[in-house]
């Protein structure tokens, strides 16, 4: 029954996927996500409980071809509707080093060789602004040109979309290059829907006649309080007291969805809190914390606390284990002098309360802020639907989640898993 409604739907391969923001964001604006390609088995785990129809390649893209992606999903021979990425960013981020021969930035161009193996009608690449600056530029123009020569029609006005104008509240700037194959017109970018809530709200004239988004405070306001749980101290979930909750919180805990929202439900205990592991704070951390300002940075941590009336700061994912394993800066709660759970991390990235994260606040805290905003991919891959000319109805077909123990792989673990699974 599932395969037989999956497959009126158009198809997409996403590549680099981490825990799954884009093909989460792709899924809910239509598609199935049949194939994802990622390396870091923590991710994959999170991945496959997440998304139980989706073939996860636990390998490096460097390794992997168009052909075995095909062989190892549902694909087979069928043609693919778009391949998607958000390729990693380090290496063009404006925060870090910017070394141009950071291998990392090679990937991009085995993104490019995928996507050739593939021939999929469109593409998309996700990566940080940092890309279109500098000397960093120019792979991005190189990236282009070789995608010119071997027949793909690329959106040279490239742009850089905010989240926090597609619903989403947090202010993260991503650049969005899309492509598609010579014998298909090019697609839009998505028109901003919202703008930033205050207290950090935009002026531009574009946007004056929008809706502020939701707010932190529409995100988490409805969530139990994590502290008032001993058992967060021990563990990532609760059943647990909701509050009243904002329109924005009512979509995400699945009491009502989006009319454009073509995601399939997932079986889940809506009264439990998951991926909430609480943090013990010392007195003098709490302290300082309780005494600073909202909107302001703590002087010492250097912690963001977060404004209830404004948007999230963009989440950041920190260091992977090669590079020291370094926490990023976590924002602090507007209201409880400590840092905020996943969970509301995940809020303020536009997740369901049904996406499940692996159950340390490291690995949690990586997934989240590694990942796009699954509002910010839908709205990309809405543009994509229009272009392809699909008439879409919202699935019929529940999953069940994965296996609990997926969440709850170490490293090493996760590693014999996909070893085994291969």
């Amino acid at each position: 029954m599932a395969h037989e409604v999956r497959k009126q739907r158009p198809i997409a391969v996403d590549l680099f996927a981490g825990a799954g923001g884009m093909t989460l964001g792709f899924e809910q604006a239509g598609f199935d996500v049949l194939a994802s390609v990622e390396i870091d088995p923590i991710h994959c785990a999170t991945h496959e409980f997440n998304f139980p129809f989706c073939s996860v390649l636990c390998k490096s893209v460097v390794d992997t071809t168009g052909q075995e992606i095909r062989d190892r999903s549902e694909i087979g021979d069928r043609e693919i509707d778009a391949v998607i990425c958000g390729s990693p960013c380090q290496g063009f981020s404006l925060i870090g080093k910017r070394v141009f021969d950071d291998p990392r930035n090679s990937l991009v161009f085995h993104f490019h060789r995928l996507v050739l193996e593939l021939q999929p009608k469109f593409f998309v690449m996700e990566n940080v602004r940092g890309i279109t600056v500098g000397e960093h530029k120019q792979i991005l123009t190189t990236l282009i040109d070789e995608f010119k020569i071997h027949g793909y029609q690329v959106e040279e006005n490239y742009q850089v979309l905010n989240a926090a104008h597609y619903g989403v509240p947090q202010s993260r700037e991503r650049l969005f290059l899309i492509g598609v194959r010579g014998d298909i017109k090019l697609p839009k970018y998505p028109q901003p829907i919202t703008k930033q809530a205050l207290p950090n709200n935009s002026t531009s004239k574009n946007l004056s006649v929008l809706p502020d988004g939701p707010t932190v405070w529409e995100a988490i306001g409805d969530l139990p309080e994590a502290e008032k749980y001993s058992e967060l101290l021990e563990r990532d979930w609760v059943i647990a007291e909701y509050s009243k909750p904002s329109n924005y919180a009512l979509t995400l805990r699945g009491i009502s969805t989006l009319a454009d929202d073509y995601s399939y439900e997932r079986e889940f205990d809506s009264r439990i809190l998951s991926s909430s592991l609480r943090t013990k704070h010392s007195i003098e951390t709490i302290n300082r914390f309780a005494d600073t300002t909202q909107g302001e940075r703590e002087p010492i941590s250097r912690f963001h606390k977060l404004h209830p009336a404004g948007v999230c700061n963009t989440l950041r994912a920190g260091t992977d284990m090669h590079k020291g394993s370094f926490t990023s800066p976590r924002p602090i709660h507007p209201s409880t002098p400590r840092c905020i759970t996943v969970r509301e991390a995940a809020r303020l990235h536009s997740y369901p309360d049904w996406f499940r994260f692996h159950v340390t606040k490291w690995h949690g805290f990586r997934q989240v802020g590694n990942s796009v905003p699954p509002l910010l991919a839908k709205a990309v891959a809405a543009e994509i639907i229009r272009s392809l000319n699909i008439s879409l109805c919202k699935p019929s077909v529940r999953y069940e989640l994965g296996v609990q123990k997926l969440l709850q792989l170490n490293m090493s673990q996760a590693t014999q898993y996909y070893q085994r699974n291969c």
